[in-house]
């Protein structure tokens, strides 16, 4: 049997990233995206550098990365008090081969996009198509049920993947008695300012406590004034009887709904209600996930991204991730060819420790660290290192990075994930 062509449901930076790792190795495929028309939605994100070294290998290098963010130079955690708690270089700075890039999650988007259409033609990336469920053929191939502005049409392929986000239709089908939607109480408020970036000029600041903070990065380089976008992300916890369900997704809200909670974050370095007032609009968020599964594989059809593995945005590896899903598909690919068993192999080398970091996010990641100050001291101190001592400080750092993938002695050592040239067997008629 000829080879087959490769479903994905949806067309975000997962879906847009396999497609782009398929067309590297010689894969056809097809992207299913719901939406009609893709624009520049959403806000900053961090791109981490295992990630970017995959955008990399597929030839979106820093030139091209430069012109949707800027690299991430330090990460940084600051008490409520204004004191630092923690600090570290990000990206080459730290010693990495590739930099970490805080970017506008929208212009990545379409920047992925606009490669998917140039190295695959446009026929590849089929908008208003969104995928409503699959059937598994008795040949081993899987037919995707999609529904179309002309109606309900079937298309099929050897294998379905679904990157169809955290209300996947391809999980729900996959998992029916899946447990609903977590929320552990906080909520988040998100939009994009201009203003003088602090600190090293591209730090990733987290400043409060565990229940109550801001965190707050660049995305753009400066401008002749020495102003850039600023991505800010204000987070409270509330009690569990908060309507958290009215929040919807990105539902746009005014000023008066939630700055009166960070009126108090005023600093000689910072004042965050001025900076919070000059956003020209803001977004409402719970900050939810899902609990993992037990298997992101049914047959020929797998999970990837916020469809398999959907987790708080408290480690900044999310879109990470998702890129990282797909280089790893490819690579199962290349080693099993176009078939159930290439899932197989994605899903046992990754379904688990990957549970791991999402509940890792749920007990608030690398902020894990505001909860062992406030636990120690209440969240006010003068001197850090009497509270938590800076080996202590480092190890748990390093502790998420390596459990994320990221640890940066262990990737940079690692072969690439792709070889360069590689093409998957095609299997003659």
């Amino acid at each position: 049997m000829p080879q087959q062509r490769v479903l994905i449901a949806g067309g975000g930076i997962g879906g847009l990233a396999l497609a782009l790792t398929l067309e590297q190795i010689g894969v056809p495929c097809t992207v299913f995206e719901s939406v009609r028309e893709l624009r520049p939605l959403g806000v900053g994100i961090n791109i981490q550098p295992n990630a970017v070294r995959e955008l990399h290998d597929l030839g979106i290098g820093e030139d091209e990365l430069g012109e949707v963010g800027i690299p991430a130079r330090e990460w940084a955690l600051v008490g409520l008090n204004g004191k630092e708690i923690y600090s570290e270089p990000r990206g080459k700075l730290a010693g990495y081969r590739w930099h970490q890039y805080a970017l506008h999650r929208g212009r990545l988007h379409l920047l992925l996009a606009r490669k998917v259409i140039e190295r695959l033609g446009p026929d590849a990336l089929l908008l208003d198509h969104r995928v409503t469920g699959y059937r598994k053929e008795a040949d081993g191939s899987v037919t995707a049920l999609v529904a179309t502005p002309e109606g309900p049409r079937e298309f099929n392929g050897a294998l379905l993947l679904g990157a169809d986000g955290i209300h996947s239709a391809v999980r729900a089908q996959m998992h029916p008695n899946q447990p609903s939607i977590h929320w552990g109480g906080t909520i988040m408020w998100r939009g994009t300012s201009r203003g003088q970036p602090i600190r090293s000029g591209s730090s990733f600041v987290g400043l409060g406590t565990s229940r109550h903070r801001v965190v707050f990065y660049p995305i753009s380089q400066p401008d002749e004034h020495g102003r850039a976008d600023i991505n800010w992300v204000a987070e409270k916890t509330y009690d569990t009887d908060h309507d958290w369900a009215k929040s919807g997704w990105f539902r746009p809200v005014g000023l008066d709904e939630f700055a009166h909670e960070f009126e108090d974050f005023v600093y000689d370095w910072l004042d965050l209600p001025a900076l919070l007032a000059s956003s020209e609009i803001a977004y409402e968020n719970p900050m939810i996930d899902r609990d993992p599964l037990p298997t992101w594989v049914d047959g020929p059809v797998a999970l990837i991204g916020d469809a398999a593995h959907p987790m708080y945005p408290t480690g900044s590896n999310g879109a990470s991730q998702a890129i990282i899903d797909a280089r790893q598909i490819g690579k199962s690919m290349l080693d099993h060819g176009v078939t159930e068993a290439s899932l197989a192999a994605y899903d046992e080398q990754f379904c688990g420790p990957i549970g791991h970091i999402a509940l890792r996010n749920r007990g608030a990641g690398p902020f894990g660290l505001l909860n062992m100050v406030e636990d120690r001291c209440g969240g006010e101190f003068d001197d850090i290192d009497a509270v938590i001592p800076s080996e202590e400080r480092a190890a748990f750092m390093l502790a998420y990075q390596r459990a994320a993938g990221f640890a940066k002695d262990r990737l940079n050592a690692a072969p690439r994930t792709i070889p360069e040239g590689a093409q998957v067997a095609k299997v003659e008629a």
